[in-house]
This record gives C-alpha cells, sequence and structure tokens, in this order.
C-alpha cells in the first residue's frame, strides 16, 4: 500500500515519466488544497435555507428612537460604509426599526441587485414615545418592505426578548409573522434575546428558525450577555443542534472589547468553539470594515 506522502510523488513520478502534465484539478482529492475560510464566505443559514456572508454590516450601535450611530453618519458617510461592505464581500445586512436605518439601506442599495444581498430587520413589539406598535406584525412588516424598497424581507425578528414569556406575550406577532412567511413575504423568522430565560425558550421553540444572541468570551452583563460565556454557549450548542439559525452580536461586547487582543480572543472563543453561523458587527467605518475582516479570517485559518 502506498502510504499518503509518498502517493504524491508516485503520482508525480508517473506524470513526469509519461510526458503528462498532471494539475491540482487532475486528483482533487489528493493535490488540491482547501481554500482558506474567510469572514466574506457565504454560509447557511441553520434550516431557513438562507445563505449569506459569515459576516454582517450592523447598522444599530448605540441604537434607539429610530436613530443609531450609523445613521447619525448621514446619508453619504453610510453609504460609503455599505458600498465598501459590499465591496468586501459582505453581503448581509442587519436593520431594525429601532436604529432606523431602513431607507438609508434602500438608498445605498438601490443599484445592486435584490438577489446579491440579504436582509434581517426587527419588529419592535412595544410601545414606545417613538412607536405605536400595532399588536402584530402585519402592518410593521408591510411598512419595512417599502422602506426598504423590497418585497421580502428575509429574516424578520421579534425584537429584544427580556423574559421566558416571550412567546405568549408576542403570541400575535408570531401568528402574524407566520402567515407572512407563508406568503413569502419573510422567508425565515426568530427572536434577538436580551435574557437568558428567553434564550433558552427560543432555543428549544419550534416556531423559531432564527436567534440573535449576544455571545463573546469574556459574559456577564459587564460585557452585554445574558449569562456566564459556558452557560450561553450550552444554550447556543443546544440551539443550533435543534436546527436554528444562531446569529452572534456582542461580540465585542457592546464596544467594551478595544484592544486587538481582546477582540482577537473573543472572535477565537466564538468561531473556534463553533457557536453561530454568522455574525453582526457594528463597524463604523471603513478601517473598521476591513480590520474585522482581516481578524475574523486570521481566527478561522487559526
Amino acid at each position: 500500500m502506498i502510504r499518503r506522502q509518498d502517493r504524491r510523488e508516485f503520482i508525480r513520478t508517473a506524470a513526469v515519466g509519461a510526458g503528462t502534465l498532471f494539475t491540482a484539478a487532475s486528483f482533487p482529492g489528493i493535490l488540491a488544497a482547501p481554500s482558506p475560510v474567510k469572514a466574506n464566505d457565504i454560509v447557511s443559514l441553520g434550516k431557513t435555507g438562507i445563505k449569506a456572508s459569515r459576516l454582517a454590516q450592523g447598522t444599530g450601535f448605540n441604537g434607539g428612537a429610530r436613530s443609531s450611530a450609523h445613521t447619525r453618519l448621514g446619508p453619504q458617510a453610510f453609504d460609503t460604509l455599505i458600498k465598501h461592505s459590499l465591496d468586501q464581500g459582505i453581503n448581509f445586512m442587519d436593520a431594525a426599526d429601532l436604529y432606523g436605518s431602513h431607507t438609508f439601506l434602500r438608498n445605498s442599495l438601490k443599484s445592486i441587485p435584490r438577489e446579491k444581498y440579504v436582509l434581517l430587520s426587527k419588529i419592535w413589539p412595544r410601545r414606545e414615545p417613538w412607536n405605536a406598535a400595532s399588536g402584530g406584525a402585519n402592518e410593521e412588516v408591510d411598512r419595512f418592505r417599502k422602506e426598504l424598497a423590497t418585497d421580502v424581507v428575509d429574516i424578520c425578528l421579534i425584537h429584544c426578548m427580556m423574559d421566558s414569556q416571550w412567546p405568549q406575550t408576542y403570541a400575535r406577532i408570531r401568528d402574524e409573522l407566520s402567515g407572512l412567511k407563508q406568503k413569502r413575504m419573510v422567508r425565515a423568522v426568530g427572536v434577538s434575546c436580551h435574557d437568558f430565560g428567553a434564550l433558552k425558550v427560543a432555543a428549544a421553540d419550534p416556531w423559531v428558525d432564527v436567534i440573535l444572541a449576544r455571545i463573546n468570551h469574556k459574559g456577564g452583563a459587564a460585557y452585554s450577555m445574558d449569562g456566564t460565556a459556558a452557560e450561553v454557549s450550552d444554550v447556543l450548542r443546544t440551539a443550533r443542534k435543534n436546527g436554528k439559525a444562531i446569529l452572534g452580536m456582542k461580540i465585542f461586547g457592546a464596544g467594551k472589547l478595544v484592544e486587538p487582543q481582546e477582540k482577537d480572543a473573543s472572535l477565537k472563543y466564538v468561531l473556534g468553539n463553533g457557536l453561530v453561523d454568522a455574525m453582526t458587527i457594528g463597524m463604523l467605518s471603513t478601517g473598521q470594515v476591513d480590520d474585522t475582516v482581516e481578524r475574523i479570517s486570521r481566527a478561522l485559518q487559526s
């Protein structure tokens, strides 16, 4: 039997002796080196059938009342940021009613074919001074589609679940989102979680396709997590086994993990343990986009 290292030499010698030029394509299982994994790889999101870049461009850093650090950049800077992310292979856009970023994204994406990007948005379910919630999802998603100039919102989440009773509290939103999914106005539904009980329920609930979960290597409330890193990680593993698409957020602790070694440690923890399908990071400049892409790619390859 020819050992693996000898087999390469055998093939090379045989090729020379026969006067034949063999390339890597001639022996794909033997000679072809795998392509390195990268931040902008297109990945499958759970069982949703949606494929998107591993890294999503967030648009809601310090967001609230239909404003965020991203929208406060102004239309021109926002547009430059989104176009740069697209140029870097990031086709996954993370928006929300809370952030006020729908129309900004619409303007930045108007020249891009719809099939070239993936849209995620979120319904804020509570009445606020800035928001007269309908109690359901039909009115909200209809408005989202107009604001984003799209027929379909790829992923629509109920935003910021704060306790384990959210399936009962927001039963009407769930039912209407299910109807919109049947009508193909949304492709996948789920929740973003800001509470450990809410996260555990989402991990097991058959209705949930997608969970947006806070995860980093530090854990705890000080780093915008719903529990310790170990506790949250265990729930995310369960959710993934249950077929949920897991999108990570607060990877850099909501802006608290700013040192290069801290960012790298968090990325290695989240990616090295296979806790997420993709992650959203609220990059605010082209430099931050380039730095994040490089760090994620390096963490994946290590």
